[in-house]
């Protein structure tokens, strides 16, 4: 999906139009190992992370399923500098569950593409929630934002923690059962 050698070519004019020389000692390879990086960074553009949740076990379970303190990172869309942190991510099962780790590569999938965190935090209840078909379901992300913490407020440190809701997971006894196994160890 990625043009390597259109980002080759942009590379170098950034670094030409920043005043630097990009077939200098240490820059020489600097465009060829970020258009490199941007293939990887980028992978989830194209992929659509419900294939992976579309494959499950039949299974009756009543309670919450959850995986939290998933990490993960994205290229915000605003800047292109990265924003990092952690997910937790719940469902209740109707008749039907999924692979664990099928709900951690399709965090990967919908993160590897410019993104905004609440766009991301959206589209993963979403796509679990189309795919799986639970009950319901519950996504929580919390990030710190380069674009935030080294330019414009220069707030290091700074989490922005969003969440999506979906199905019986929007009833608030059922958030308070999900936010109580969120505070287990």
């Amino acid at each position: 999906m990625v043009d390597e050698g259109r980002i080759r070519e942009a590379v170098a004019s950034i670094l030409c139009a920043i005043g630097d020389d990009p077939g200098r000692d240490g820059l020489r390879g600097t465009p060829d190992r970020v258009a490199r990086m941007y293939g990887e960074l980028f992978s989830g553009i194209g992929e659509d992370p419900t294939d992976l949740l579309e494959t499950g076990f039949e299974e009756e379970h009543e309670g919450i399923v959850v995986l939290k303190d998933i990490h993960f990172f994205s290229i915000c869309e605003h800047h292109f500098l990265p924003f990092y942190g952690s997910a937790d991510i719940g469902y209740v099962p109707d008749g039907r569950v999924v692979g664990i780790s099928k709900l951690a590569r399709a965090l990967d999938v919908l993160a590897r593409r410019p993104q905004l965190q609440e766009r991301l935090t959206g589209q993963l209840a979403d796509a679990i929630d189309g795919a799986a078909k639970p009950a319901g379901v519950a996504v929580v992300l919390r990030a710190e934002h380069l674009c935030v913490a080294i330019r414009g407020a220069r707030k290091p440190g700074a989490v922005v923690v969003t969440s999506a809701s979906r199905g019986v997971l929007t009833q608030r006894a059922r958030m308070d059962e999900f936010n109580a196994l969120l505070e287990i160890v």
